[in-house]
């Protein structure tokens, strides 16, 4: 639930670039990520989904100041 609390503390704009900015490691690029969930993270919050083109797995950590 914290995590989630902290991803809401991102500006609505914001979060649409973090989630149309991860990095596939098969289609190697930055791709969407869907499907995903949000997670604690040392450094602030990760987004663990799927790539949109391939279904491979994606992850995104976003760090954040406490």
């Amino acid at each position: 639930m914290e995590a989630n609390k902290k991803w809401l503390s991102i500006p609505d704009e914001f979060r649409k670039k973090l989630i149309n900015n991860g990095f596939c490691a098969k289609c190697r690029g930055a791709v969407t990520i869907t499907d995903f969930i949000i997670v604690d993270h040392p450094e602030g919050v990760m987004l663990e989904g799927k790539c949109k083109n391939c279904g491979n797995k994606v992850v995104r950590v976003v760090e954040m100041d406490e």
